[in-house]
């Protein structure tokens, strides 16, 4: 399946790494919704650049000199980050010459076999300057000179960034395979599901929380429809993040969420919904995903008539902007509701993908306007000319109207769930554009 190119940034530490990733995080355009819960932190930034979209991801200060035990995690850190990669920005200090460890990640990026752009930062102007030359003694041709700090030559760099991906093609055929990312916090039994499912150990599983370093593909056959299961590392919180690697294993599982059509939030039962729980959460709902809750090791509950009722009331409370994801109670171990799963898993892949006409889309819309009229402020009410859909996976909206100020998120909201009393689309977020149209007077 397609994904957006990744581009990683790395370098040792206070070269200006963030500062740069800022920089281009700043100048993204995206919609942005005032979603309580959903977390705003991020090592990743989507980005894009002449009609190139394509991931941004900081990877933290690489010391390869470290004489200390966390020489070999710094090591295998790296690696983790130059395989994941399309693109490799290596960023050095421009106020100095380059040191060893610059030399040790330089060679370390020679052997990767991926593009690999050499980018001088904190320079403040355009020219070279004294050690300019020296740098292409690092074997990665010619430096690219910018201030992240004063935007200088980022737009050059850029523009460099995107003639190393690949060419947009109209003609690719679309890849009917359901890519399913089962993603939650270690631990959770995300590998014993995909085990349990197809019926073989294809998935190390451990009792240690953190086994599965590497996003992991199975491919798999149900019903004569193709799905690939994406195992993922388990996502930490920041405080137990001791390790800097476990920021790695953060990427591989927003990497494979990126290309998964459908994501697999699985809870542990016996834990309830947690803080991480709801992080991770955001994650998929946010880059636009089909969701299902999955709460496994159901099988160690103790219930009564009202367990069941409970925990899912417990669930919506705590995860309020999946109320469009299904929830399923499973068991790994014994195998409860699997088949079940897979269904649900079609079916949320086939909503994620549903294109609602134009003209029934309007019929809709204009329902729901005669039921609830659109908000007034100082004697100006809104007025939606009408609505067409953009795109799907997720399902987008564009909503023609008079004024985009008027539009208040809680109106878009009573939209939102009117198209779904309307079209289901069950386990799949939905996006809206507001657009102002003018009235043409006669």
């Amino acid at each position: 399946m397609m994904r957006k190119p990744v581009v990683a940034v790395v370098g040792r530490p206070n070269v200006g790494k963030s500062t740069f990733f800022n920089k281009v995080a700043g100048k993204r355009i995206s919609i942005v919704e005032d979603t309580p819960g959903v977390t705003r932190d991020r090592i990743y930034v989507d980005a894009e650049w002449l009609n190139y979209k394509f991931t941004m991801i900081d990877t933290g200060g690489i010391e390869p000199d470290s004489k200390d035990v966390i020489l070999s995690q710094m090591r295998e850190q790296a690696q983790i980050a130059i395989d994941t990669a399309d693109v490799i920005l290596f960023m050095i200090d421009g106020k100095s010459a380059y040191t060893t460890g610059d030399e040790e990640i330089a060679l370390m990026l020679q052997r990767a076999g991926k593009p690999v752009i050499l980018t001088v930062n904190k320079v403040d102007n355009a020219l070279p300057n004294e050690f300019y030359y020296d740098y292409y003694n690092l074997g990665l041709g010619e430096p690219f000179l910018i201030s992240a700090i004063n935007v200088l030559g980022i737009g050059d760099l850029l523009d460099e960034i995107v003639q190393y991906f690949p060419k947009p093609s109209a003609t690719e055929e679309e890849d009917e395979t359901i890519h399913v990312a089962v993603i939650g916090k270690p631990n959770a039994g995300k590998s014993s599901l995909i085990n349990s499912i197809l019926g073989e150990q294809r998935v190390i599983v451990s009792e240690i929380a953190g086994t599965t370093r590497d996003a992991i593909d199975t491919p798999f056959q149900y019903n004569k429809d193709d799905y690939v299961f994406i195992d993922t590392a388990g996502i930490r919180r920041k405080s137990r993040v001791n390790e800097s690697i476990e920021k790695y294993s953060i990427l591989r599982a927003l990497t494979a969420i990126e290309r998964s059509d459908v994501c697999l939030l699985v809870l542990d039962a016996s834990e309830g919904v947690t803080e991480q729980d709801k992080k991770i959460a955001g994650y998929a709902h946010e880059a636009g995903k089909g969701v299902i809750i999955v709460v496994n090791k159901w099988d160690l509950i103790e219930k009564d008539n009202y367990t069941f009722n409970q925990f899912e009331k417990l669930v919506r409370n705590e995860l309020a902007y999946l109320q469009y994801a299904p929830i399923l109670f499973v068991s790994a171990v014994t195998k409860q509701r699997l088949f079940k799963l897979l269904d649900t898993i079609k079916h949320v892949s086939t909503e994620c993908a549903k294109r609602i006409s134009t003209g029934l889309l309007n019929d809709v819309l204009n329902e729901a306007v005669m039921l609830t009229q659109p908000p007034s402020d100082k004697g100006k009410r809104l007025k939606i000319y009408y609505m067409t859909q953009a795109s799907v996976k997720p399902p987008t909206f564009i909503l023609f109207v008079n004024d985009q100020e008027l539009a208040h998120f809680s109106y878009v909201r009573y939209i939102e769930n009117f198209l779904r009393k309307n079209f289901d689309f069950v386990g799949t977020p939905i996006r809206f554009i507001v657009r102002e149209k003018k009235e043409v007077k006669a």
